[in-house]
């Protein structure tokens, strides 16, 4: 064992290395099982903390126990508090598919957080700051990658062979397979770390939110775990259908907050603050665009033309552009349009970004601002904080996204499947957080999904949602890192039920 002590960025850090992370020079692959721990202490809310952050790696075991890949991980424990296998565990990941958990990690929820400016640009010296709104006062969090995302792998077989590219789709690489596989390694997990007492959570973010819905029944129907809460970050359709008039209708409102926020609204809207607008833009899409784009090419002269002109006053297009859509105005046409007269377009999965095309003609986009934006400033950052603060060491390439597809989308019932698990235990309880300027999973969406999780509406005591004035990682903007920080602390606070109380449903 291995013992130090070094200061970090005004944190006090003690390091203990049990096992190896380290692999032959002529090779460059993943430890299998590996552990470092380092002992931290940091400011949250104002109070002290102490806590550890284990950083390693975990197999992925087939059904005959071989293991088939190893997944990455980080764990951060608070230690200054006695009873800790009583503590909440959050066990969050990103989406993707194909992405690492690094951006939750690294600007939301953890103990440190991008150094990025108060609106979540790009800073420079990269790297980590102290996070004061991270939930750790009152969560144990592990970060989990899943295969071949951050430095998770494959593993090579007796001879020293790759499964085949359709073998590995088979058993890690679509919507079922991610679940399966996943769930297993959370037990393996929880058991190491003597878990099983601790109220449980799922947060996931963008696909990571199809896969946690999935997890949920997964993990109670085959590991027999069970939670008390699911989040949901910048939700995909899990599932749930929205084609046709539904999935153009829904884009209005978050149409309508982007427009709000780069001022291109009539005065008499522009002067509405956006939570005195969005209801008006709802109410609408719901009781008037959606009906009208039900009916096609035989809606009427005097209702198209009502139609447009509104849409025209939410969206800060021209009539002209509607018109030319049909009212099904596409997000990719919005970002290329809304602001082509001054020379810029929007970001996808924040439309606060803005890009410059080479030409200003086109109906989309050249590049996503904000994607450009946001590795500019994360891939040095991670890089840095695991080698150097959490003391992990590989040759390994850190897959910010890493190479999973083909993905099998087929038989996704992922929010079917979370509305069971709900049923199936009456503590689980569901939030929804989402960014009004996100264009790639809008909050409107976000909201039709909590409509449908549940059509019976018996459980819609237990559904919540959550809107930011930001887009995609709401939690980028530092005004958001904090109210959706708290956001997560008063959900978790209001889903551990009192001592003693049974989970039942009363007659």
């Amino acid at each position: 064992m291995l013992k130090s002590n070094s200061l970090a960025h005004g944190l006090v850090c003690a390091l203990l290395v049990f096992g190896s992370v380290a692999v032959s020079a002529n090779t460059r692959e993943i430890e299998v099982d590996s552990q470092v721990v380092t002992e931290h202490k940091t400011t949250i809310k104002g109070k002290r903390v102490s806590y550890s952050a284990t950083t390693g790696t975990q197999p992925v075991w087939d059904e005959e126990g071989k293991a088939v890949a190893s997944l990455f991980y980080t764990y951060y424990q608070r230690s200054d508090v006695k009873e800790q296998e009583n503590r909440p565990l959050i066990m969050s990941f990103n989406g993707g598919p194909g992405s690492a958990s690094v951006w939750m990690h690294v600007a939301y929820t953890g103990p440190r957080t991008l150094r990025i400016d108060e609106e979540g640009y790009p800073v420079q010296p990269y790297g980590v700051q102290t996070n004061p709104y991270s939930i750790l006062d009152v969560a144990d969090i592990v970060f989990i990658n899943p295969v071949n995302t951050g430095y998770s792998r494959v593993l090579k077989d007796e001879e020293g062979k790759l499964p085949s590219k359709e073998k590995q789709k088979e058993m890690f690489f679509g919507v079922n397979a991610d679940v399966k596989y996943l769930a297993e390694w959370l037990n393996t997990f929880v058991s190491r770390h003597n878990r099983w007492p601790s109220p449980k959570y799922l947060i996931g973010e963008s696909y990571g939110t199809t896969r946690v819905s999935g997890l949920a029944l997964e993990l109670q129907n085959s590991q027999w775990m069970y939670l008390n809460g699911v989040v949901l970050v910048s939700p995909t359709d899990i599932g749930i259908e929205r084609n046709g008039p539904v999935k153009s209708a829904n884009r209005l409102p978050y149409f309508a907050a982007t427009a709000w926020h780069h001022n291109k609204l009539e005065p008499a809207l522009q002067n509405l603050d956006l939570d005195e607008l969005l209801p008006q833009v709802e109410e609408f899409t719901l009781n008037k665009l959606l009906p009208a784009l039900a009916k096609g090419a035989f809606i009427s002269a005097e209702e198209k033309a009502e139609i447009t002109a509104t849409m025209a006053r939410y969206s800060g297009l021209s009539e002209k552009a509607i018109e030319q859509n049909n009212l099904d105005v596409s997000t990719a046409f919005f970002w290329k349009e809304l602001l082509r007269d001054e020379g810029k377009t929007l970001g996808r999965l924040d439309s606060r970004y803005l890009g410059i095309d080479e030409k200003e003609s086109g109906d989309r986009p050249d590049y996503w601002a904000e994607l450009t934006s946001w590795l500019h400033s994360f891939t040095p950052a991670i890089n840095d904080y695991i080698k150097n603060e959490l003391k992990y060491e590989t040759d390994l390439k850190y897959n910010m996204f890493g190479p999973v597809h083909p993905w099998d989308r087929s038989n996704n019932n992922t929010g079917k499947n979370l509305r069971q698990a709900m049923a199936q235990n009456p503590y689980l309880k569901v939030m929804i957080q989402s960014g009004y300027y996100d264009g790639a999973t809008n909050y409107f969406d976000g909201k039709y999904n909590m409509w449908h999780i549940d059509p019976s509406g018996k459980m819609r005591d237990r559904l919540s949602f959550k809107g930011y004035r930001s887009g995609h990682m709401m939690y980028l903007r530092r005004a958001d890192l904090e109210a959706s920080n708290e956001d997560l602390r008063e959900f978790i606070k209001a889903s551990l039920p009192g001592e003693g109380v049974p989970a039942q449903y009363p007659r």
